[in-house]
């Protein structure tokens, strides 16, 4: 069952199993540690498959041997050339580079041998049943399959009928070629498991030259084989197959890889199945695969997540044996903790009140010295206009305020960050009521955080000067499903059901002008509202801006209500 991790994090860090069993290889003279990553180009990654990434990777680096990516691209139908190359640029971007890159295409003439070898060796025969037939012929968990009618075929009927399979002899599904094992086996993927199917359709890569392709089961040890993979790592829904990785290469006598499973991430209000993200993809939920939305690492990277925060991430989930699911404000808490000590601080004012600060000439404008980043002196400090008209968020006044308000009120005194103190004198409301303009008076002692006579405020709060203001684009992002266990759906409800419709809020905000030179997927703070990242979609003429989370977990405190 899956469980909800919400444990304080520690720091100390003991090793994991995959670590555990890896010393303990070493221990016995086995110094080699070779990995990969083998996804297939179906999709765009996503975050679970981030965590594999840095597994993979990482325990290669940790013990001194290296990392392959090979892409599984043993289903022409699904595969694409852009896939492949996203894959590439989110392993890069997360930091890792690997030793050799392959696909299971380059193997092909090998696999196709290696399938005769086994039917030489009576481990294998042409089948002629359909897929309904064979699915009805496996059986149940409580009953034995049934032997195919195909299943006692000759070793020379076999070798002719696989044969005339690859020169294009038969039609779609017409035939397959599957192991004979045992169709009373326990385990139901040892039933006389399939190797190969016929698909006529062109491969990115291999073009017309194949017309039968090896199922994953067959393609995938083999595959770690040939390239000498020592750690095999999977997760946990493949430890099933693991008998027939094992059997696949015993009976051809080829080098033994080893397979070990840990478990996927599961993530809270999150989806990670390709097929269903495709279908928000291709049914236009979203904007794309890179939908700052979506799980996606390309998503994550255009909302602003940077690969230390996803590495911080991973390393904190750390390597199970049992699935869970992690708490998606976990992965917020990373690039928070990340964000905070990399990223500029900056002004804006999303849902702006005009003030006007009556006793402040008209016409002038200073610049206040800003502080970049006050967790890194060497980020310097920045000049930011100031004038006698200012934007501040609405949020920020209260006409009725609350005890213990610190923000700006009639009668009442707040400090403009980086500027002055100023007091509300008069409200001005348009014809509905709505608050459209409040007079201010200014205290001209009061800058740098001083005052005249000494007095001292609690508020302080952040503005933008009404004529050096940028407006801009801002797209408030957040959570996509508003279901915290998306792998447990209620009875006649699909994952669509669950669609977050405040999953996208856009606003006009009012930047300081510094915000508009910035270079699309710069990260900024921007003060007292969260971290926000340049859009791909920027131009000169209109700037967009992604939130990339808020400063504070709005959604727990939300949901505790």
């Amino acid at each position: 069952m899956s469980t909800i991790n919400q444990e304080p994090l520690t720091e100390e860090k003991s090793l994991n199993f995959l670590e555990e069993i890896i010393e303990n290889d070493i221990a016995q003279g086995r110094t080699t540690v070779y990995t990969r990553f083998p996804p297939e180009p179906n999709g765009y990654l996503h975050i679970g498959h981030a965590k594999s990434i840095c597994l993979n990777f990482g325990l290669a680096k940790k013990y001194g041997g290296k990392t392959n990516l090979r892409f599984d691209d043993t289903n022409p139908v699904k595969e694409d050339v852009e896939y492949v190359d996203s894959i590439k640029e989110d392993v890069r971007w997360l930091g890792f580079q690997w030793a050799e890159e392959h696909y299971a295409s380059d193997y092909f003439e090998q696999l196709y041998e290696w399938a005769v070898k086994l039917i030489k060796k009576g481990k294998a025969y042409v089948d002629d049943q359909n897929q309904e037939e064979i699915r009805q012929g496996r059986g149940t968990v409580t009953v034995p399959g049934r032997n195919s009618p195909w299943r006692d075929r000759s070793v020379e009927e076999n070798l002719d009928l696989f044969a005339r399979m690859r020169a294009g002899e038969f039609a779609d599904g017409e035939k397959v070629l599957r192991a004979k094992i045992d169709m009373a086996h326990p385990n139901m993927l040892m039933r006389d498991p399939i190797m190969y199917r016929i698909i006529h359709s062109e491969h990115h890569r291999t073009g017309n030259k194949w017309c039968i392709y090896p199922m994953y089961d067959f393609a995938h040890g083999q595959s770690d084989s040939i390239e000498k993979i020592t750690h095999s790592i999977c997760t946990l829904e493949f430890d099933v197959h693991r008998p027939l990785y094992d059997w696949f290469i015993q009976e051809l006598d080829i080098y033994p890889s080893h397979q070990y499973e840990f478990a996927r991430l599961n993530l809270t209000y999150t989806m990670m199945s390709k097929r269903k993200l495709l279908q928000l993809v291709q049914d236009q939920v979203v904007m794309g695969w890179d939908d700052p939305r979506m799980p996606t690492i390309s998503a994550l990277r255009r909302r602003g997540y940077t690969p230390e925060s996803i590495r911080m991430f991973a390393d904190k989930v750390g390597v199970a044996k049992r699935d869970n699911v992690i708490d998606f404000g976990l992965l917020e808490f990373c690039v928070r903790e990340d964000l905070n000590k990399r990223a500029q601080r900056r002004m804006a004012v999303l849902d702006p009140i005009k003030v006007v600060i009556t006793n402040y000439p008209e016409g002038k404008t200073e610049m206040m010295s800003c502080v970049n980043n006050p967790e890194d002196e060497s980020a310097g400090v920045r000049q930011v206009p100031f004038s006698r008209e200012i934007y501040i968020e609405r949020d920020d006044f209260m006409e009725e305020p609350p005890k213990k308000y610190f923000r700006l009120s009639p009668g009442k005194e707040v400090r403009l960050r980086y500027a002055y103190l100023i007091r509300c004198d008069e409200v001005i409301k348009d014809a509905d009521g709505r608050v459209v303009e409040l007079r201010c008076t200014y205290d001209p002692q009061s800058g740098g955080g001083s005052s005249s006579d000494g007095r001292k405020v609690k508020g302080v709060i952040h503005w933008v000067s009404v004529p050096h203001a940028c407006p801009a684009e801002v797209r408030l992002f957040d959570r996509l499903f508003v279901k915290e266990d998306m792998d447990n759906m209620e009875e006649g409800k699909t994952f669509l059901d669950y669609l977050n419709p405040d999953s996208l809020r856009v606003v006009t905000g009012y930047l300081e002008p510094s915000l508009m030179e910035a270079a699309p997927g710069t990260t900024f703070q921007f003060e007292r509202l969260g971290y926000f990242c340049v859009d791909k979609d920027s131009t000169p003429e209109k700037r967009v801006f992604n939130r990339t989370v808020t400063l504070k977990d709005s959604w727990a405190k939300l949901n505790a209500r």
